[in-house]
C-alpha cells in the first residue's frame, strides 16, 4: 500500500481556475479517470480525472477554492504490486466484475480472446450517488448502434442536475431494456451489448491519439480516441464517468463527451442549435455547426468568422480611373466597429418633428452681451442639453441600458449626455455629466473646454464613457433631419439639423416662426413607441418654451 498525491494536471495554461464540484470523498474507492473535481474558467467547465485507482483517504480542495496547474486535489492509497495480482485472479462475484469492469480491462480482454473474440455484457446503471427512481429523459441508442467507450447511452434527469451515463466499453448495442420516463436506480439493467476482443482496452492504450483522430472526425465517425480523454498527460477533458454532470453553462443543453468535442473544436456550444429531445446538443451538431463555417467561408458566402451577413465583394477601383488608398486612422475604425455593431444589434426607430425654438433664439440672443462679458459664446447647444436633461428626468424609460444578459434594464440615477464633435481625426462624442444639476453657463464653459479637447485630441476614455443619452447636431452644416445611429450601450440620440424660419398658421393666419428640424432614434428593445411618443413631446415643448424648466 502507498499513499499518493493527485495534483491538477495542464488546464491551458489557466491559473486561479474555481473549483466548482467536488465528486468525491474520504473513503471512495476510485479508477483511472474517474471525475475527481469540476474546474470553471470564463469559457469553459473541465472534469478533473482521477490518473489512479485506489482510496480516498484525503481532499485538499473545497468548492470554491481557486486552483492553477500542479495543485493537490486528493490524496489516494493505492493498491501497489497487489492490484496486478488482482486483476489476474479476479476473486470477486459477478456483479462486482460488471461494475469494475473499466478497472480490469486486460483481464476482460483476455476472457474474450480465450472465448470466441467478443463477450455479450450485461450494462448496469452504475453509482448515481444514491438517487433513487431517476427518470430517464433520454434513450440516446438504438439496438444495432455501434458505440465507442464513454458515448451516452442515456441521459437521467434529477431533481438538481442531468447526467449522462457512458457506455462502459465499444462494441454493438445488443437490446435496450429501458425506455424514455422509466425510472431506474443504481444496479438496474439498461441493455447488452457485445464487446469486440480487446477493444475495451484500446482506448486507454491509443489515447495519445486524439490529436490525429480528431483531425478526420468531421468526416469520419470514429472517435474512440477523442473520447477517451489522455490521463497520463492529465488531460483536462471531461472524464467518461458514470456521474458526469451535464453542466448547463450558459443555457447550453450538452453533456460531457459533447462538451469535450466542442473545446477541441474551438466550437462555441451557445451558437449550436440542438437537435435532440428539449434543445438537447449532439456531437453531429457539432460537426455541422463546423461543416456549415468551413463551406460558407469556403465559397466566399460569408466572412471568415462564420457571421451571417455576406461579405461586400472586392472591386478593383483602378481599372476605372486614378487612384489613392489611405489607412483609416484608428479613431474612424473605432466609429466604423461601433456604428455596424449598434445598426446590426439595435432595432432602430426614428421620429421626426420640427420645433418652434423662436422664443429660445430670442431669449439667447439676449444674453449675447453677457456671454461677450464672460468671454464665451452662447450656442443652443446648452438649451438642448438642459432640454433633454429635464425629458431625462420626466420619462426614465430613456435612462437606461440593456444589461448584456438581455434579461434586466440597468436604471441609471444619474443624467450624462454625449455631444458629437466633428474633429480632423473623425467623430468624437465626449460626455457632460451631471447636467441636470448644472446651469447654462456652466454648460456652456465645459462644452467649449470638451469640444476643444476633442479637436486637439487630448480627450481620454473616461471623457467619453458614461453617457446616458447623445445630441448629434449637424447645425449650420445643413439638412432638414436625418437618422442617427444610437450610441449604444446607450437607448437614446437625438439629431438636430439645420433651423428655418417657416410660415406656421397660429389658426388665424400663417405667421413666421423659427422652426428646428429634431429627430429622435432609440432602441425599440427597451422603449415601446408610447415611451417615445410621451418624451418627444416633453422634449419638444421645453424647447419651445424654456421657461417650462422651472416647473
Amino acid at each position: 500500500m502507498a499513499i499518493e498525491t493527485i495534483k491538477v494536471p495542464d488546464i491551458g495554461g489557466s491559473d486561479d481556475v474555481e473549483v466548482i464540484e467536488i465528486s468525491v470523498s474520504v473513503g471512495d474507492t476510485i479508477d483511472v479517470e474517474d471525475t475527481l473535481i469540476v474546474l470553471e474558467t470564463d469559457k469553459a467547465s473541465m472534469d478533473i480525472p482521477s490518473t489512479l485507482a485506489g482510496k480516498v483517504t484525503a481532499v485538499k480542495v473545497k468548492e470554491g477554492d481557486k486552483v492553477s496547474e500542479g495543485s493537490a486535489i486528493v490524496e489516494v492509497e493505492t493498491a501497489g504490486e497487489a492490484s496486478a495480482s488482482d486483476e489476474k485472479a479476479e476473486p470477486e462475484s459477478e456483479q462486482k466484475t460488471e461494475q469494475k469492469a473499466e478497472e480490469k480491462p486486460a483481464a476482460a480482454e483476455q476472457k474474450s480472446s480465450a472465448s470466441s473474440g467478443s463477450q455479450e455484457i450485461d450494462v448496469p446503471v452504475p453509482d448515481i450517488g444514491g438517487s433513487e427512481g431517476v427518470e430517464v429523459i433520454e434513450v440516446a441508442v438504438s439496438v444495432g448502434d455501434e458505440v465507442s467507450e464513454g458515448d451516452s447511452l442515456i441521459v437521467l434527469e434529477t431533481d438538481k442536475a442531468s447526467m449522462e451515463i457512458p457506455a462502459p466499453a465499444s462494441g454493438t448495442i445488443t437490446s435496450i431494456a429501458l425506455k424514455e420516463g422509466d425510472k431506474v436506480s443504481q444496479g438496474d439493467l439498461i441493455g447488452k451489448m457485445k464487446t469486440a476482443g480487446g477493444s475495451s482496452e484500446q482506448p486507454s492504450q491509443a489515447a495519445p491519439a486524439p490529436a490525429k483522430s480528431e483531425s478526420a472526425s468531421s468526416e469520419a465517425k470514429s472517435e474512440a480516441a477523442p473520447e477517451k480523454p489522455a490521463s497520463d498527460s492529465g488531460s483536462p477533458a471531461t472524464a467518461a464517468g458514470a456521474s458526469s454532470e451535464v453542466i448547463n453553462s450558459g443555457d447550453v443543453y450538452a453533456g460531457p463527451a459533447v462538451r469535450r468535442l466542442g473545446r477541441q473544436l474551438g466550437v462555441d456550444l451557445a451558437k449550436v442549435k440542438g437537435s435532440g429531445p428539449r434543445g438537447r446538443v449532439s456531437k453531429d451538431d457539432v460537426r455541422d455547426y463546423v461543416k456549415n463555417i468551413v463551406t460558407a467561408s469556403q465559397s466566399g458566402a460569408a466572412p471568415a468568422g462564420g457571421g451571417a451577413i455576406p461579405r461586400p465583394p472586392a472591386v478593383d477601383f483602378a481599372k476605372f480611373g486614378e487612384i489613392e488608398t489611405v489607412k483609416m486612422s484608428k479613431i474612424k475604425k473605432l466609429t466604423a466597429d461601433n456604428m455596424t455593431r449598434s445598426w446590426l444589434n439595435v432595432p432602430h426607430v426614428t421620429q421626426w418633428d420640427d420645433v418652434d425654438i423662436t422664443e429660445m433664439e430670442a431669449f439667447r440672443k439676449g444674453l449675447k452681451a453677457e456671454a461677450e462679458k464672460r468671454g464665451s459664446k452662447l450656442t443652443p447647444l446648452p438649451f438642448l442639453l438642459k432640454a433633454c436633461a429635464a425629458a431625462l428626468a420626466a420619462e426614465p424609460s430613456f435612462n437606461v441600458s440593456l444589461h448584456h444578459d438581455g434579461e434586466q434594464l440597468v436604471h441609471k440615477k444619474y443624467i450624462h449626455i454625449g455631444i458629437a464633435v466633428d474633429t480632423p481625426n473623425g467623430l468624437m462624442v465626449p460626455v457632460i455629466r451631471d447636467v441636470d444639476k448644472k446651469g447654462l453657463w456652466e454648460l456652456t464653459d465645459e462644452i467649449n473646454a470638451m469640444a476643444k479637447k476633442a479637436r486637439d485630441g487630448k480627450l481620454t476614455a473616461l471623457d467619453m464613457q458614461g453617457g446616458c443619452f447623445t445630441i448629434s447636431s449637424l447645425g449650420a452644416m445643413g439638412g432638414s433631419g436625418f437618422t442617427p445611429i444610437v450610441n449604444t450601450p446607450e437607448v437614446g440620440i437625438l439629431g438636430v439639423s439645420r433651423a428655418q424660419m417657416k410660415p406656421v398658421w397660429n389658426g388665424s393666419e400663417f405667421v413666421p416662426r423659427n422652426m428646428l428640424p429634431i429627430s429622435l432614434s432609440y432602441d425599440h428593445r427597451a422603449i415601446n413607441g408610447a415611451d417615445a411618443g410621451r418624451f418627444f413631446t416633453y422634449l419638444s415643448s421645453v424647447i419651445s418654451d424654456v421657461r417650462r424648466l422651472l416647473l
